[in-house]
């Protein structure tokens, strides 16, 4: 008998996704109390790449990750979280304490915000699993072998030279290979400097097809003198939209292998409630989507599922307006979610959402 996965029968795209980064275990305190009062901790597991692989798989797409993860309880515990959501997990490895001393898997703390208290988060990632490992003997061909859809995050190249250099690697090779492209910025100021991010992620650009938000990168107005600033210099975090269709320009005019570009904007109108819109440039036209607003039960991973909705919606063949809406409406619905993932089963239930005409109050 042949097993397979019943989730992927009413899967519509052929495509293959996977994804590389770190899984982390996640704490936190019950009922929005602050971590120095806590006398317990809710524990769970995400990390951007993590969370996008299972929205995807969630939502009936083919999906893997590779990572590292000690080869001890937390570490098989994670994994096996990831494969409860139907994320193949046959890539990861299961790290020796030859391998990488330190053999822990990354914590981090997260104190969910109410009201005007904004949340708060707490890395003890240093030295994981996923940082110590030595790619080098990694057949990145044979990993990314059979897939279609490579996507990766500035993350996990902060987390160490190794990490960098893997994350450039996979970007050459999907590229040799002709697998689609997606790259999140993700920039983490606990992990890196904002001027080693910049640099780093520009020389990734050039591999990349689908570009998930504007920083961080190098855009100079002229590269033989950076003195004459970079094209982002002076656009404000919530731009206009000819602010936002500038500097989409200047990013295809100078990578012309980038397809689409897509960012979210955010507006924070306390701990407790948010209004997100995106803008997306897209076969040579800067979208705008609609205003979703919304109470906020768990914010973190949002940026992800918005990241998901449009990885799926561009695996679906929607056009572009119902792309941009739908990642929108995935990134809102994700808010509702206790979490870091969007685990949501259903695709209708975000374009319903994305079909409304008024903003979304929950």
């Amino acid at each position: 008998m042949i097993h397979g996965n019943p989730l992927l029968r009413e899967n519509h795209s052929p495509q293959k996704f996977i994804t590389i980064g770190e899984i982390m275990l996640r704490l936190t305190p019950p009922n929005y109390d602050k971590i120095r009062m806590a006398t317990s901790f809710e524990a769970s597991y995400g990390g951007s790449e993590a969370n996008i692989a299972l929205a995807l798989a969630n939502l009936g797409i083919d999906s893997t990750f590779f990572s590292v993860v000690p080869n001890n309880s937390l570490g098989k515990s994670a994994i096996r979280w990831l494969r409860s959501n139907d994320v193949h997990c046959t890539p990861v490895i299961l790290a020796t304490p030859d391998e990488t001393p330190t053999h822990r898997l990354g914590t981090y703390y997260l104190e969910t915000g109410f009201g005007i208290r904004a949340s708060q988060v707490i890395y003890d990632r240093k030295h994981s699993s996923m940082a110590e490992y030595d790619f080098s003997h990694v057949d990145l061909h044979a990993l990314l072998e059979g897939f279609n859809w490579l996507h990766l995050s500035g993350i996990t190249p902060a987390l160490s030279p190794h990490c960098r250099e893997l994350i450039l690697k996979a970007l050459q090779t999907a590229h040799e290979m002709g697998l689609t492209v997606s790259f999140d910025g993700n920039f983490r100021s606990s992990l890196w400097t904002w001027e080693e991010a910049r640099d780093v992620c520009s020389e990734y650009l050039p591999y990349i097809n689908i570009l998930l938000g504007i920083e961080p990168y190098h855009l100079w107005r002229d590269p033989n003198d950076h003195s004459k600033g970079d094209w982002k210099d002076g656009v404000p975090m919530q731009p206009s939209y000819e602010e936002q269709d500038e500097v989409f320009h200047h990013f295809q005019e100078q990578y012309p292998n980038l397809t689409c570009i897509a960012r979210h904007v955010r507006y924070a109108h306390s701990g407790s409630e948010n209004s997100l819109k995106a803008f997306m440039w897209y076969e040579g036209h800067t979208f705008e989507s609609k205003l979703f607003t919304f109470t906020i039960l768990d914010r973190v991973g949002g940026g992800d599922a918005f990241a998901s909705g449009l990885i799926y919606a561009m695996m679906h063949g929607y056009k572009p307006m119902d792309m941009l809406n739908f990642a929108v409406a995935s990134s809102a619905l994700k808010h509702t979610i206790h979490g870091d993932a969007n685990i949501t089963d259903q695709a209708d239930a975000i374009q319903r959402l994305m079909n409304t005409s008024y903003d979304i109050r929950r």
